[in-house]
């Protein structure tokens, strides 16, 4: 067999993509926050030259989006499979589940994942793909346009949080997405054999908290708009 398939085909090659996979979808969340985020700086310039900046790679961003798009399908498959020998592996079930032995972040999962990929399918059709119908206002976002011809980034996701139910969607997909990354940061590490006794009380502890910061600094973004903190 090809060794290339024999990696994907064993458990801990498997274990190897969910971890790698995760750890660029877990940077990309990081870069992404700190984007967004420049709509505090006070003013539009920031965000919207951050903006004409990715416009301006060209070809290169669809790669870049074409490279992530490819990590997520993997990582999404690559769980599915191992849940499903997990459960081939026990398939009749305890009649007494020790619950207190895993944290409701890793009982989740699968199903958190699941509900990030969809929010992330809205997500794309909303500001990516810009596609009216989706955010509920009826208005094109590709004419937006600041006083340099530059794409209006900070007036779009003002029009686009401005809207109630895309926000509520948002942040209680972000909280998804940190109930996610509550346990797949510290077993992203553990497979790559960064667990030991040193560094693990770090993932433990530390993992938790960047997961609720993520959430935070990206839930800030509509309830600041909704506010009418940003306007």
């Amino acid at each position: 067999m090809n060794p290339i398939l024999r990696f994907c085909s064993s458990s801990i090659g498997r274990k190897w993509i969910v971890a790698l996979t995760g750890l660029v979808l877990f940077g990309f969340v990081i870069g992404h926050l700190i984007g967004n985020l420049q709509i505090f700086l006070g003013s539009s310039e920031p965000i919207n030259r951050y903006g004409a900046f990715l416009q301006g790679l060209g070809e290169l961003l669809w790669a870049i989006r074409f490279f992530l798009l490819a990590m997520l399908v993997l990582h999404i498959v690559f769980t599915v499979k191992l849940r499903a020998e997990s459960r081939a592996a026990r398939p009749v079930n305890y009649a007494v589940t020790n619950r207190r032995a895993t944290s409701p972040a890793a009982r989740w999962m699968l199903l958190s994942g699941i509900m990030v990929f969809c929010f992330i399918v809205f997500h794309l059709l909303h500001f990516t793909a810009q596609v009216p119908a989706v955010n509920g206002l009826g208005r094109n976002f590709a004419t937006l346009t600041d006083g340099m011809g530059r794409h209006d980034v900070y007036r779009m996701m003002i029009l686009g949080f401005s809207n109630p139910a895309a926000s509520a969607f948002y942040v209680v997909a972000v909280a998804l997405l940190a109930l996610h990354l509550n346990h797949g940061i510290m077993s992203m590490f553990q497979t790559l054999g960064l667990n030991s006794a040193k560094v693990r009380p770090l993932w433990e502890k530390g993992g938790p908290a960047v997961a609720w910061l993520i959430f935070l600094g990206y839930a800030s973004i509509p309830v600041a708009v909704l506010t009418g903190i940003v306007k």
